[in-house]
C-alpha cells in the first residue's frame, strides 16, 4: 500500500483531531485505529499528535537542481558524436580535444568558452548517460568461410596470443561476404586488412572470392599502407589457404601464418572492424556486378581516411586472472594516425605526409560524403525478398523490375538499416496541446538576445510572470523545445558554410555576411574560438 503524503497527513489530522478528544473511550480507540491504518504512524505518536498540538514537519520545497551539462553541451556533444560516427564513449572521450579542435579549424563547430570547457571535461560515465536516448540496437552478420586444402598444415599456427611487442606491418585479414543470406552465385566481398600495433584498417573491394582477387586487393593495400606488409595472418578458407598466397608471401618476405579452426578469438582484431566497419556502413545485403564495385571502391577511399584519422580504439596492455574473475587494463584511446606517430618504426618522412594529409582532411566533409556514397552504394543493393534497389536511370538488373529507392530509406542515423522493408512509421503529431505554445515567440526573442539562457532558468521566469500556468514539472518539455532550436541554429550555419565550398564563388561575401548577422544575433561574437 502506498504511504500518503506529508500534506494529505496534515490535513487528516487537523480534520480528526478535535473529534478525536471530545469522544468516548471506545469511539477513541476506533478514530485511533483509523488514523494509524491510514498514516502508518506508531500508535504512541498518533496519540501524542491527537492529544497535543504538534505540528507535522513541512513539506520540503522543492528546488532546481543545478544542472552542469546543460542543453547547449549536450547538443554539441550529439553532434560531435555524430562526426564520430557514434563510436563508445572510451573511444570518443580522449579524442574529443583533437576532433572539436579539427571541426573549428574547417568551421563547422563554434563554441561559447563555457560550453567548450565543460565538453572537454565530460567524462565516459556522463557521456553514456547524455547519449542514452541516442543508441540504438546492432544485428549480427552470417558466415560463408569454406575450409582450405591440406595445404594448412604448412602455415604455421598464430593465436590471439602471440600479437605481444609486434611492430607496425603485421596485419589480420579477412573476408566480409555482401551475399545477403544466399551464397549461391557470384557476389561481391571485402577484404578486411587491419594492423596490429597501430589498428590502420584497410578495406578492398573483390568482385569474387577468389585466391586471384585476395591477391589484387593486397597489392593494392601494399602501396596505401603507410609501412611495410611484414605479416599476414588469416583464418582457414580455401581463399587464403593456397598455394598463390603462399607463393605470394614468400617472394616478398611476408610471415604468413593462420588461426585455428573454429577460433574466431585468434583473429579478433579483424572481426571487430568486421562489425564495428563494415557490415555497420555497409550492411547485410547482396551486391552483385562491376557498377556495386565501384560504388563500394569509391566508399572505402573515403572510409580510409574517415577511421585511420578521426576514429579512435582502445588497445589491451594488460590482463590478469584472479579465481574466475579477469581483469583488462587499456591504454588511452588513440587513432590509428596518432599510433604511427607514436611509433619509433615509422620513418620521419611518412610521418610529415600523414600530418599534411591529416590538416587537409575534414571530418564533417568525409562523413558527409561517406552519407552520400552509402546511398550511391544502396542502390545496387538485394533485398532478402529477391528484389534489386537501383535508380530509375540504371535500368534494369538481370530481368528484375526496378524499384526506385524511397526517401524513407534516407536517415540521420547511418547505421545499416537492419530491416529494409519493415520501416517504422514516424510519428509527426502531437497527442497533448503544446504548453508553451502561446509564449513560445516571447521565450524564442529571450534566446535570441540571450542564447545562453537555460530552461531552467526561463521556467523560473513563466513561473514569475504566469503563476497560474506554469510549473516546474514542465521543465523537461521545455528543454527539448531548447534543444531543437538550438540544433536548427546549427543546420542553418552548417547549410551557409556548405555553400563557401568554392572560394571563387561569387556568393561567398553574401553567406559570409549572412553567418556573421546570425552569430551577432546569438551573441557568440563575443567567445572566441
Amino acid at each position: 500500500m502506498k504511504s500518503m503524503c506529508l500534506s494529505a497527513r496534515r490535513e487528516l489530522l487537523i480534520s480528526v483531531r478535535q473529534k478525536y478528544r471530545n469522544a468516548g473511550r471506545k469511539e477513541k480507540r476506533k478514530i485511533l485505529d483509523g488514523f494509524v491504518a491510514v498514516t502508518d504512524y506508531d500508535r504512541k505518536y498518533a496519540i501524542s499528535l491527537l492529544y497535543n498540538d504538534i505540528e507535522l514537519p513541512a513539506e520540503p520545497v522543492k528546488r532546481l537542481s543545478s544542472q552542469k551539462y546543460n542543453e547547449q553541451v549536450v547538443q554539441a556533444l550529439i553532434f560531435v558524436w555524430h562526426t564520430a560516427n557514434q563510436i563508445c564513449s572510451k573511444r570518443l572521450v580522449p579524442f574529443l580535444p583533437s576532433l572539436v579542435e579539427a571541426m573549428e579549424r574547417h568551421g563547422h563547430l563554434r563554441l561559447p568558452a563555457s560550453v567548450r570547457t565543460r565538453l572537454l571535461n565530460i567524462s565516459a560515465a556522463t557521456v553514456d548517460r547524455l547519449l542514452r536516448p541516442e543508441r540504438e540496437k546492432r544485428r549480427l552478420s552470417v558466415t560463408t568461410t569454406r575450409p582450405g586444402s591440406l595445404l594448412k598444415h604448412q602455415i604455421k599456427v598464430r593465436t590471439f596470443a602471440d600479437w605481444d611487442n609486434v611492430v607496425p606491418g603485421f596485419l589480420e585479414a579477412d573476408l566480409v561476404a555482401h551475399c545477403g543470406g544466399n551464397t549461391s552465385g557470384a557476389f561481391l566481398n571485402t577484404l578486411t586488412l587491419v594492423d596490429i600495433a597501430t589498428g590502420w584498417l584497410e578495406c578492398m573491394p573483390l568482385l569474387r572470392k577468389s585466391a586471384d582477387d585476395v591477391i589484387d586487393g593486397l597489392r593494392v593495400a601494399d602501396e596505401l599502407l603507410p609501412f611495410a606488409v611484414l605479416g599476414l595472418d588469416t583464418d582457414c578458407g580455401s581463399e587464403f589457404i593456397n598455394y598463390e598466397l603462399l607463393d605470394y608471401c614468400e617472394d616478398r618476405l611476408i610471415t604468413f601464418t593462420r588461426a585455428r579452426t573454429h577460433r574466431k578469438n585468434d583473429q579478433a582484431h579483424v572481426e571487430e572492424k568486421n562489425g564495428s566497419v563494415v557490415r555497420r556502413l555497409v550492411g547485410y545485403d547482396r551486391f552483385e556486378g562491376r557498377r556495386a564495385w565501384e560504388a563500394l571502391a569509391q566508399l572505402y577511399r573515403v572510409l580510409r581516411k574517415y577511421v585511420n584519422f578521426f576514429q579512435p580504439s582502445l588497445k589491451l596492455i594488460q590482463k590478469e586472472r584472479t579465481g574466475a574473475k579477469v581483469s583488462k587494463k587499456y591504454d588511452k584511446a588513440k587513432t590509428p594516425y596518432q599510433r604511427i606517430l607514436l611509433s619509433t618504426h615509422i620513418s620521419q618522412a611518412k610521418k610529415e605526409l600523414l600530418r599534411d594529409e591529416y590538416q587537409r582532411l575534414d571530418p564533417v566533409d568525409l562523413l558527409r560524403q561517406l552519407e552520400m556514397l552509402q546511398d550511391q552504394l544502396w542502390q545496387y543493393s538485394w533485398s532478402k525478398s529477391g528484389n534489386a534497389e537501383v535508380d530509375a536511370d540504371v535500368g534494369r538488373k538481370n530481368d528484375v523490375d526496378v524499384v526506385e529507392t524511397s526517401s524513407e530509406n534516407t536517415s540521420m542515423n547511418r547505421f545499416y538499416r537492419a530491416n529494409k522493408t519493415k520501416k517504422p512509421i514516424l510519428r509527426t503529431w502531437r497527442t497533448r496541446k503544446d504548453p508553451f505554445e502561446n509564449v513560445w515567440d516571447e521565450i524564442r526573442l529571450r534566446l535570441e538576445l540571450i542564447p545562453e539562457m537555460t530552461a531552467k532558468e526561463t521556467i523560473k521566469w513563466l513561473m514569475d510572470k504566469y503563476p497560474d500556468q506554469y510549473n516546474v514539472g514542465q521543465i523537461r518539455t521545455l528543454q527539448r523545445r531548447f534543444a531543437e532550436w538550438r540544433q536548427e541554429q546549427l543546420s542553418q550555419e552548417a547549410r551557409l558554410r556548405a555553400l563557401m565550398v568554392d572560394e571563387k564563388s561569387e556568393l561567398s561575401p553574401l553567406v559570409e555576411t549572412l553567418i556573421g548577422n546570425i552569430r551577432n544575433e546569438h551573441g557568440e561574437a563575443e567567445h572566441p574560438q
